[in-house]
């Protein structure tokens, strides 16, 4: 069969599973979780293979992360880029650490890689670990409903939406007509 994927929420490795779990899904897809959590994929196919989930970085690891993150940026498009680039990334990668609003706001202010390592030196040696730091990054509206067909996951073995798989109404349900 088609392969279906689930989407939505995923935040760490639980959330992909029981979003498995509870609508069978075949596997997700991963799209505000990974913002500032670029080791989210690591820890997501640890779980998923039964392996142990590598630990939550430190901050001093996010440290490294987010200067080589930047790094990467100014390979590909330059340095100038890169530095206003990475700015937008600074609130997703230090959610939930206790990194304070003037290094925040001095983050938001840098224009070079040098600028970038000079403002997150306090920090490169933290042991400090993000609390609370799951949740949803970027854009955010008020969460939807999801709804679903009355009876859909019932027989998660069916491959049909109840409608004729022969004639006529086999073209109108898989091309509208």
């Amino acid at each position: 069969g088609v392969p279906v994927l689930g989407n939505g929420d995923i935040f760490k490795a639980s959330d992909a599973a029981a979003m498995m779990d509870r609508t069978g899904c075949d596997g997700v897809v991963v799209g505000r979780g990974c913002l500032g959590r670029p080791w989210l994929f690591a820890e997501l196919s640890a779980h998923l293979r039964g392996e142990p989930v590598p630990a939550e970085p430190t901050l001093g690891e996010v440290c490294r992360i987010i200067m080589r993150h930047a790094g990467l940026l100014a390979d590909y498009s330059g340095e100038k880029y890169a530095s206003r680039d990475i700015r937008k990334h600074m609130a997703w990668y230090l959610r939930g650490f206790p990194a304070g609003g003037e290094i925040r706001r001095q983050l938001g202010q840098i224009n070079s890689l040098a600028d970038l390592r000079g403002v997150l030196d306090p920090m490169w040696d933290s042991d400090a670990l993000a609390a609370d730091a799951d949740g949803a990054r970027g854009r955010q509206g008020a969460p939807g409903k999801v709804a679903l067909p009355d009876g859909w996951l019932d027989d998660p073995e069916e491959d049909g939406v109840g409608v004729a798989e022969t004639g006529e109404d086999a073209g109108a349900a898989n091309s509208g007509g």
